[in-house]
């Protein structure tokens, strides 16, 4: 029998109040979640250990400011917006094959957007999903005791301008080498023929490894009511 899985779906839900309720969920709740979100408001998202002077362009930010936040899990530093895609797995260790370590993690999760991308070039390297030498997508996970969450921002689309935001990390995967955002970048947008199209093949590849309940908003906000560690942060309001 497939376990259960709770999908909640987000349109538009601010960065910052998505992974308020990622955190509470991870900490609070004991049932399996997946939550997808099409976009959100401009932010820059950085890892727990982030540091704004490091990661941003002080001189673009003054001129285009937006919020800055810091997650509760690790990781590097993006820029997200209305095309940028948001898929967060919160999972209990016996739902998934994986082992509780980010690497295997990942190597889990390549294999439900397997039949999505359809390209033999699609792969996990460092904690990214690329197509050749391309990125689409960025990871970070958080591991507990008996649970795990792994969240992806996938680009749909992207704007270069406002990567512009962003400095070249010191730390960079080594297949990045010195390339821009520019041209270490991909996008999904010309493989689906609509982003509908995306989230219906999604969701019937989740729905092959899991019996999938849907879920409300304000079902999923209960848990923000419970005591818990609260590590996201707004740093900068924009």
């Amino acid at each position: 029998m497939k376990p259960a899985i709770h999908l909640l779906r987000l349109n538009h839900c601010p960065i910052f109040k998505q992974l308020q309720l990622e955190e509470a969920l991870l900490r609070v709740d004991k049932r399996n979640w997946c939550i997808i979100n099409e976009g959100t408001p401009d932010a820059i998202v950085m890892g727990i250990s982030g540091k704004p002077e490091e990661f941003i362009n002080q001189k673009r930010f003054e001129k285009h400011p937006v919020p800055v936040i810091r997650r509760f899990s690790g990781g590097g530093c993006v820029y997200v917006d209305r095309d940028t895609f948001f898929v967060t797995l919160i999972l209990n260790h016996t739902s998934s094959p994986a082992q509780p370590f980010p690497q295997q993690i990942l190597c889990w999760t390549k294999e439900l957007y397997q039949p999505l991308i359809g390209d033999p070039t699609f792969c996990v390297r460092e904690n990214d999903y690329v197509i050749g030498e391309h990125k689409f997508g960025g990871n970070a996970q958080y591991i507990v005791k008996n649970r795990w969450l792994h969240h992806s921002s996938l680009l749909w689309d992207f704007c270069p301008d406002k990567m512009e935001h962003l400095n070249l990390p010191s730390k960079r995967p080594d297949y990045r080498s010195n390339r821009s955002h520019k041209e270490f970048l991909c996008t999904l947008k010309p493989r689906f023929s609509s982003k509908e199209t995306f989230w219906e093949q999604l969701e019937s590849s989740l729905s092959s490894k899991f019996h999938i309940d849907r879920v409300s908003l304000n079902e999923a906000e209960a848990a923000l009511a419970a005591p818990h560690r609260k590590a996201t942060e707004q740093l900068i309001d924009g």
